[in-house]
């Protein structure tokens, strides 16, 4: 069937568009990797300073504030997240937001695994929920970006200034491409392996004050496993915060953040990795305006993600979509850009600071080529 219609003359230098683990950095080849720390232990001197360094650098290229703590942590973004509402929730009323998958895991967890009771606030995939409603006496959960539908909140304002409860962000695939609004944010997570182009299993836990009061003020109700543990005798366990990490790291994973941090450093830090993040969602932008059978799944710019942007197809279903992402990984044009499974059917094309916005353009003709095909 795709035989009677020409293939593209070029394809994308990196076909490398999944949303996680996304593509590494330009230039990354393993040999670049420092090794001298593998095969020692992670609480040598040299495994504790790069992991420092490593910590230090997320301070500088995200631009982190000396008011809150960074720390390393097991369990990817997931654990981290849940290593906040595991020690911090069910002190005070929980509020929970949800528009997409991962929103809606958080909520899962606060209502069937901690049994809170929580207020939940839910939109559509593609929409995001009346941020007015949010009542800043409790605690709030939610994404910052959501991964899996390609919506984003607009900016910290809605967060209250005075609030009583914790803002508490799940912004894995918003750090390092949107402003964050550290004043704002009393916990903050992420994994190097979105926006970075990281390896998995590592989250990051950003505390703020409120928050660290919060752990050393307050002992949940319910037991917590030893990879959440993050104080002993009412303090804070700081040399988490320091690289003595809760449990054994992989070294590998940490040189190779390392690598992706440095090489965002020598852009030019956060500024140039936001840039990149938003050149490539514009070039992307284009394909969508010149396709009539193409679309956001995300309707309103103000709302929509330069990083994990959401298409819709005209007229596909899920056997439609696996099917189209299956031609172009076929062909090496486009690696994994089907949509999150939980999501409606249609398309995700990673847009983060790894991804070069040539190889966003060059994907133009090779949807049109896969579109056509499965119609013809």
């Amino acid at each position: 069937m795709t035989d009677q219609i020409a293939l593209p003359a070029s394809k994308p230098a990196r076909p490398h568009f999944s949303s996680g683990p996304c593509a590494k950095p330009p230039g990354w080849t393993p040999d670049k990797l420092q090794t001298e720390c593998l095969g020692r232990s992670h609480r040598s001197k040299i495994g504790k300073a790069r992991l420092a360094y490593c910590i230090d650098l997320i301070r500088d290229v995200l631009e982190v504030p000396d008011t809150h703590l960074i720390g390393i942590v097991p369990g990817s973004d997931t654990g981290a997240v849940e290593m906040a509402m595991w020690t911090m929730l069910g002190a005070r009323p929980v509020t929970t937001l949800a528009w997409e998958s991962f929103g809606s895991g958080w909520v899962t967890d606060a209502v069937k695994q901690l049994k809170i009771d929580p207020t939940v606030i839910e939109a559509p995939y593609g929409e995001l929920p009346d941020l007015s409603q949010v009542d800043w006496s409790s605690d709030v959960v939610f994404t910052w970006n959501g991964t899996t539908s390609g919506v984003k909140v607009p900016n910290g304002d809605w967060i209250a200034a005075d609030r009583e409860g914790l803002a508490i962000a799940d912004a894995t695939s918003a750090v390092f491409a949107q402003d964050i609004a550290w004043d704002k944010v009393d916990v903050l997570t992420f994994s190097w392996q979105k926006v970075l182009g990281g390896e998995g299993a590592h989250g990051v836990l950003i505390l703020g004050p409120r928050a660290v009061e919060r752990l050393e003020s307050y002992t949940p109700a319910w037991p917590l496993p030893k990879v959440f543990r993050l104080t002993k005798g009412g303090k804070l366990i700081e040399g988490i915060f320091r690289g003595e990490t809760i449990n054994t790291p992989s070294m590998l994973a940490v040189e190779d953040a390392i690598f992706a941090l440095e090489w965002g450093k020598s852009l030019g830090g956060l500024s140039a990795m936001k840039a990149r993040a938003d050149a490539n969602a514009a070039a992307l932008d284009r394909l969508v305006q010149d396709r009539e059978w193409l679309g956001h799944l995300c309707a309103d710019p103000a709302i929509r993600s330069n990083t994990s942007v959401c298409l819709t197809v005209e007229g596909a279903d899920t056997d439609f979509i696996k099917k189209f992402a299956g031609l172009l990984e076929q062909q090496d044009a486009a690696y994994d850009i089907a949509g999150y499974r939980d999501a409606p059917p249609g398309l995700r094309i990673w847009c983060g600071a790894t991804v070069d916005t040539a190889d966003i353009e060059a994907l133009g003709p090779w949807f049109d080529w896969a579109f056509h095909s499965l119609k013809a």
